[in-house]
């Protein structure tokens, strides 16, 4: 590139490429020029043979600058190639320079949106429920589709090493009851009743849910991480394409897992849990470990062991659908995953207690 004056105007004249390679020389030469004399400037592209977008860009840029400097800006060239490729860079960035300005949603345009999306996400679960209810079928057909060390690789990574905080949890949810009971009762005189108040809440209602909600949190959570790194790492897409079937090989063993192993937590749960409260009812009430057993065999009845057990496959069912669901809904970034896995720990233990509630209603107009 050189300069030269002509009638007063500053000629720009650029011979053969101008290219992202050594468009940076140019503009070295470009910046040394003082253009606070100038009026009229020429940017000459006739013994030019290439220019690519980069330049394009720069020769904007530079004409943008010195307009901005009052200097009329004329472009001097005859070949239609390099016409075209100013003409496409200077109508994209006059695109991205347009400020949209959105008009603000009112309460009942973001009310249908909101409903709207949470209509899609729901019809997305139903029909991945239609697909998984459709792969179960096909485990039933034949015991020897069942993958047994999947399965039992499931088994203890989502329930035998979730016994202790199981455990933990529902001894201390044990003694808390007990302690916060034991000063009503013993105002009354009825320090013996508080076998039959941790026996029926317990077995009925709190071991299963306490269990299911920290499973939610650890195993649920777990399960939408570690699909949706698979389904960014797009291992998902190399097993189909290898021929392996995602519900069957990943989808499937966790559920029937978690199914299998969630009536045993609860078990480990309501034993935690009884423990503790004998544990304070013998503190502060001073009923003795045998006193405490004779009452809970004498008016505690079976059924409510059992009722609360039954739960647990429902409840496994739905944490486990819940986590996997969210995992296939991750898209392609890391902020997905945290996103989806915050989603499907509040919406598994939403459908848990949902479930509770209803399994309630049900038992108790059938008398149970």
């Amino acid at each position: 590139m050189h300069t030269q004056h002509i009638d007063n105007k500053l000629f720009l004249k650029f011979e053969e490429e101008l290219t992202l390679h050594n468009v940076s020389l140019h503009q070295k030469k470009i910046d040394s020029i003082n253009f606070s004399k100038e009026k009229h400037v020429v940017i000459d592209f006739t013994r030019a043979s290439f220019l690519d977008t980069a330049a394009a860009i720069y020769i904007y840029t530079l004409e943008k600058k010195l307009i901005l400097k009052n200097i009329t800006v004329e472009i001097l060239c005859s070949k239609k190639k390099i016409l075209d490729i100013l003409e496409l860079v200077k109508i994209q960035k006059e695109k991205s320079t347009i400020i949209l300005h959105y008009k603000k949603k009112n309460f009942i345009e973001k009310t249908g949106e909101y409903t709207y999306q949470n209509y899609k996400v729901f019809t997305l679960f139903i029909a991945f429920l239609g697909e998984l209810f459709s792969h179960k079928m096909y485990y039933f057909i034949s015991f020897k589709n069942i993958r047994y060390k999947e399965i039992a690789f499931e088994i203890n990574e989502s329930a035998v090493k979730a016994f202790g905080i199981v455990a933990l949890t529902s001894f201390l949810i044990g003694v808390v009851i007990a302690y916060q009971s034991a000063h009503q009762l013993k105002i009354y005189g009825a320090n013996i009743f508080i076998v039959d108040m941790l026996g029926i809440s317990i077995l009925r209602e709190l071991s299963p849910l306490i269990t299911a909600i920290v499973i939610a949190g650890r195993s649920g959570s777990a399960f939408t991480a570690q699909i949706g790194a698979m389904k960014i790492t797009q291992e998902l897409d190399a097993m189909r394409t290898m021929g392996f079937d995602p519900f069957k090989f990943l989808v499937l063993p966790k559920i029937i897992a978690l199914m299998i192993t969630m009536p045993i937590l609860i078990f480990v749960s309501d034993i935690a849990a009884i423990i503790g409260g004998m544990l304070i009812a013998n503190i502060n009430l001073g009923i003795t470990t045998d006193l405490f057993m004779d009452r809970f065999n004498e008016v505690i009845a079976i059924k409510h062991f059992y009722i609360g057990i039954a739960k647990g496959p429902f409840f496994a069912f739905l944490i486990a659908s819940i986590g996997i669901y969210r995992g296939l809904m991750v898209k392609n970034d890391t902020q997905s995953i945290g996103l989806n896995t915050t989603k499907s720990v509040v919406e598994a233990i939403f459908a848990v207690i949902v479930c509770d509630a209803i399994f309630s209603i049900i038992f108790t107009n059938l008398g149970i």
